[in-house]
């Protein structure tokens, strides 16, 4: 066969048609600084799909999922895994702290979580959390705070130096914990070695946290597949429902958040393709989830925020503490700029609007829906810190509805300016609002297309 002919239809002498085969996959994203009910939306869509996978991040993220009245809270486990009749996936994007992974197991268990084991599958390729990775990533903090007095408000869950790890081609991942343990043991002394030698105040009990490994690999081994083969086959296989919860959101992604204040993956749509092998082809549907307002865990700027009594009630109304870390979030107006910035980089094909109940009470509300600098507007999202500092929002004024929606359950129920509100944000920002949630529960999630 010539070169040629592999490219040409014989049939017709045109191109080889397009390969539009196989399973597409919805992608839920968080399109704001995370916090935005993420686990909502999955657990809404999770009860309809076969597959269910985390792409990128670790034990930083924090989703809560109520189900018939009981409060799961997911760090590494995909919050798909209470449906009984999903597989759940972690893929290669991730890094995993084992001990974390089956703690968090078991404490959902004690709510009722049965059987996960058998569907949760764990990518060969995925890195390996240590507990000295947690323990640098707090001495990174101090010293943060020594040098520059500010620190990045990492979650000290090790996320940061793991990734180090990986970049740097010393770490460590599940494939090699399963194989040799000699060999496996000989990497991760010398990996402890190099952080006690950048750290000297940093203790690593080596054999203690050697012979628990060797107990992790065991309870695990059932669960580890390549990742990429078990994708393959799942997108290319029989009709299947798969769905990708991204943890954390745009604006913490690596290369395109507010940098340095920011986690150490790509929480927006690459993150997808890069974490769990998927060609772009099979990307399907991409939702944005955004919160009626903005909340930020942690330091860096805020444009929108509130430091004020709206702010104060935006914190104790929508109860913003951090899944995670128990920290108080700092809250602040809707910004359309973020949005539009987020859209531009995920291509959205509709948001899920969360928490507009919490905006009930107020009498006015305001939407950021521009930057200035210097007194001309900016059509960008600034790279730079110091110049998102410096910039002035321009808002928007729109009437409060002033009534309870937590009740509402199709559009129709929701007040007119609660209605125009929903409309201003999708007319700004050009992605319809196919969700609206107005409290805590599966039921509470209006949909109104």
């Amino acid at each position: 066969m010539s070169h040629k002919s592999c490219y040409t239809n014989p049939g017709t002498g045109g191109k080889r048609p397009r390969n539009d085969k196989g399973n597409k996959v919805t992608v839920v994203l968080g399109a704001q600084w995370g916090d935005e009910g993420k686990g909502k939306v999955v657990d809404l869509l999770a009860t309809e799909s076969d597959i269910i996978c985390r792409c990128q991040g670790g034990n930083n993220a924090g989703h809560t999922v109520v189900v018939d009245g009981k409060e799961y809270d997911f760090h590494l486990l995909p919050s798909g895994i209470i449906n009984s009749k999903a597989v759940s996936v972690i893929g290669n994007g991730v890094v995993i702290h084992l001990p974390g992974l089956l703690e968090e197991a078991e404490k959902n268990e004690k709510k009722g979580l049965k059987d996960w084991e058998k569907r949760l599958i764990i990518s060969d390729r995925a890195h390996i959390v240590f507990d000295f990775h947690q323990a640098v990533d707090g001495l990174q903090e101090v010293q943060r705070q020594a040098q520059d007095g500010i620190n990045i408000g990492t979650t000290k869950k090790g996320i940061g130096p793991t990734y180090s790890s990986k970049a740097s081609r010393t770490g460590l991942r599940i494939c090699d914990l399963l194989d040799d343990f000699k060999d496996f043991s000989t990497r991760f002394k010398n990996l402890a070695q190099q952080y006690q030698a950048m750290f000297p105040t940093l203790v690593v009990d080596v054999d203690g946290q050697l012979n628990k490994l060797k107990e992790y690999a065991e309870r695990i081994r059932p669960m580890v597949r390549d990742g990429v083969y078990f994708m393959y086959d799942a997108i290319n296989g029989p009709p299947k429902k798969i769905l990708v919860e991204g943890a954390n959101a745009a604006l913490l992604d690596i290369d395109f958040g507010t940098y340095p204040f920011v986690t150490s993956s790509n929480c927006t749509v690459g993150g997808v393709c890069t974490g769990l092998g998927i060609p772009p082809l099979n990307i399907g549907d991409v939702y944005g989830v955004v919160k009626a307002y903005t909340t930020r865990v942690g330091i860096g700027a805020f444009p929108t925020e509130q430091l004020n009594e709206v702010g104060e009630l935006l914190q104790t109304r929508g109860h913003e503490v951090g899944v995670t870390t128990g920290r108080k979030r700092r809250c602040g107006w809707l910004d359309l700029v973020i949005l539009r910035y987020a859209n531009m980089i995920n291509g959205f094909t509709a948001f899920a609007l969360t928490k507009l109940d919490i905006l009930d009470v107020m009498d006015e509300i305001k939407v950021g829906v521009s930057y200035k600098l210097k007194g001309k507007k900016i059509p960008y999202f600034p790279a730079n810190m110091d110049v998102l500092q410096k910039v002035e929002v321009e808002y928007e004024k729109l009437p409060g509805w002033k009534s309870d929606t937590s009740a509402c359950r199709k559009w129709e129920d929701l007040p007119g300016k609660a209605q125009n509100y929903i409309r201003f944000v999708e007319n700004h920002v050009g992605v319809p609002i196919k969700w609206v949630g107005v409290g805590k529960g599966r039921e509470s999630m209006i949909q109104t297309f």
